[in-house]
């Protein structure tokens, strides 16, 4: 079965890739999981400084889920070249780097950094605080991700997949900015904004009183504003949100992502994203269909 794939002309040996902030760089996995056998590890988020992230306690379960607030910590872009891009050499699979930042030019200098590098595309995650606008997110406002994804389309060496916050009216509207603005794809979801609260204790579980909520408990709405964006634009998606098993990924597919990313149900099943894989092409056989790419936004 040909379950390959291709975005902004980098292929995929097929499209099951990590999600950022679930797998690392690969190191924590890879005496589970056969590295190469992926379709690309999407790693953890990288600043041009190390980020120290949010106090604790900074993860809780939800029913069918989790909330986190990390605050995207990182080693640094210097630690992340030296460390896991090194790691990363020794396997035939695609590299996507995450990219976070608190102003324009934090991002415009991790990007930079990594133009002469052997990474193959660069997500960026435009649901960090934008400190110069008083900590609202690149991506909530059409104009700022506008203009975030054009300048960072103006330096970069790589193709450019803009990473969509559903913290959004429309998150239509955010797809076709992040298009006209030049990006090569887009991914979504990323985390939906939570807040638990410990009523015997009357106090936040979260020292950061929100969190990001993830896992199979956003996957309908996840599904859904991939279908939306795909009929919205031109460009591939990368569909994430509660992906546990190779039917979650084919919704997606099916919604109109080219690609999908597993996240929080790495955390449950270390095996998750091979069993995927194997699933995508037990199904292909099962249906008697030749490639994955007649899948891709199969439902209207």
């Amino acid at each position: 079965m040909d379950t390959t794939v291709s975005i902004a002309g980098v292929e995929f040996k097929n499209p099951v890739m990590t999600a950022s902030g679930t797998f690392g760089s690969g190191m924590e996995y890879c005496d589970f999981v056969d590295i190469e056998k992926l379709g690309a590890i999407v790693t953890k988020g990288v600043a041009n400084v190390p980020w120290p992230g949010n106090p604790t306690p900074r993860v809780t379960e939800t029913p069918s889920g989790m909330l986190n607030a990390i605050g995207l910590q990182n080693p640094g872009i210097d630690v992340f070249i030296e460390r896991d891009l090194a790691f990363l050499k020794q396997y035939d699979v695609p590299v996507i780097v995450n990219v976070c930042g608190k102003s324009v030019e934090d991002y415009l200098d991790v990007v930079e950094r990594l133009s002469d590098t052997n990474v193959a595309m660069l997500e960026i995650n435009v649901s960090c605080p934008n400190v110069k606008e008083g900590a609202i997110a690149f991506g909530q406002k059409k104009e700022a991700l506008f203009d975030i994804t054009k300048r960072i389309k103006a330096v970069a060496k790589q193709p450019v997949i803009m990473k969509l916050s559903p913290n959004v009216t429309d998150i239509t509207e955010m797809a076709k900015a992040a298009e006209a603005a030049g990006a090569d794809a887009i991914s979504l979801i990323n985390t939906i904004t939570g807040m638990k609260i410990d009523i015997n204790r009357r106090k936040f579980v979260l020292a950061n009183k929100t969190g990001g909520l993830s896992g199979p408990a956003i996957r309908p709405v996840a599904v859904r504003m991939v279908y939306q964006c795909a009929n919205a634009v031109s460009i591939p998606i990368i569909g994430m949100g509660g992906i546990a098993s190779a039917e979650d990924a084919l919704e997606f597919i099916m919604a109109g992502a080219t690609a999908v990313s597993v996240g929080a149900y790495n955390f449950i099943n270390p095996y998750a994203v091979t069993e995927i894989i194997d699933g995508l092409e037990q199904y292909l056989k099962r249906n008697g269909t030749e490639t994955v790419r007649e899948l891709i936004g199969c439902v209207k």
